[in-house]
């Protein structure tokens, strides 16, 4: 692509670390998810990030609301999402808005809050060539699930399909079975909490985070996340960081320059913030 890079003009600040970290349960929790396993009156105050449909869905901690402040005065901070472009816009992190921000696992890079028509025109063509079309993938999906246990089924962005399945009733072998289907057609397959994604192999964060590590110059990447579609982001950082909970943490994964932290929900968010900006390790 053509697009210019952004980096700073001679005699100017050097080039900042470029931040890529995942939002959903690890930078930022729903009320289920906060995990605090500590006496009420003890708790953390929240401060909330985002609101669906008039009530409230996100939260961080108020310490990690500073750290998120700090974050973007000293990095290049890129929140970066398997969420749509409306989803993502529906969360309002401490801080300025973020320069970059990468949703839909990679199929739009926004600039300024808007998707680069670059970016995407390239996203377009990997996925002509490189994989099967979404259509033939979602009739799929559709025909073989079970109405007994599917919930839900969605598109997102055009890009991909996921399903919302009650996970007691969902067979043993169908996820599998789904993924082997898959990955001679140029998918993916992965199954978080209620959710079974079906995602194009070319459609990864990691791709659209060397783009924005292109245009900034950045010295060196840093990342976090907690779920399977993270990991192809965590092994493109310098250093990264997961939580001790999400589906990484569940299968063990691990990479070069990974650190698996011993915090668990809200608490991971905070201490996720604190490695970013080079704080040390508790004692």
């Amino acid at each position: 692509m053509s697009t210019p890079r952004t980096s700073p003009a001679p005699g100017s600040a050097a080039p900042r670390p470029l931040v890529a970290s995942d939002l959903d349960r690890t930078l930022i929790y729903s009320a289920a998810a906060l995990g605090l396993r500590m006496p009420d009156a003890d708790a953390p105050r929240l401060l909330c990030v985002e609101v669906y449909e008039g009530k409230p869905l996100s939260y961080v901690t108020e310490a990690a609301a500073a750290l998120l402040v700090e974050l973007a005065e000293r990095t290049v901070f890129v929140p970066t999402t398997t969420r749509t472009r409306e989803q993502y816009h529906r969360i309002h992190l401490p801080g300025p808005v973020p320069q970059f921000a990468i949703c839909a696992n990679g199929g739009h890079l926004l600039v300024d809050g808007e998707s680069d028509p670059a970016w995407r025109a390239a996203v377009e063509r990997r996925l002509a060539v490189e994989c099967a079309p979404l259509a033939e993938v979602r009739a799929h999906l559709l025909r073989t699930a079970d109405p007994s246990w599917l919930l839900k089924e969605r598109v997102a962005e055009d890009l991909f399909a996921y399903l919302v399945v009650d996970r007691a009733l969902l067979p043993s072998g169908w996820v599998k079975e789904l993924g082997e289907w898959a990955v001679g057609r140029g998918w993916t397959v992965s199954l978080q909490g209620r959710k079974i994604y079906a995602v194009p192999r070319p459609l990864t964060k990691s791709a659209a985070m060397r783009e924005v590590a292109r245009r900034t110059d950045a010295p060196e990447v840093l990342a976090a996340g907690d779920s399977l579609l993270d990991a192809d982001l965590l092994e493109a950082a310098t250093r990264s960081w997961r939580p001790s909970h999400g589906e990484l943490a569940d299968t063990g994964w691990t990479t070069k320059g990974l650190t698996v932290l011993a915090e668990r929900g809200v608490a991971a968010g905070e201490e996720i913030l604190r490695r970013f900006l080079g704080g040390p390790a508790p004692a």
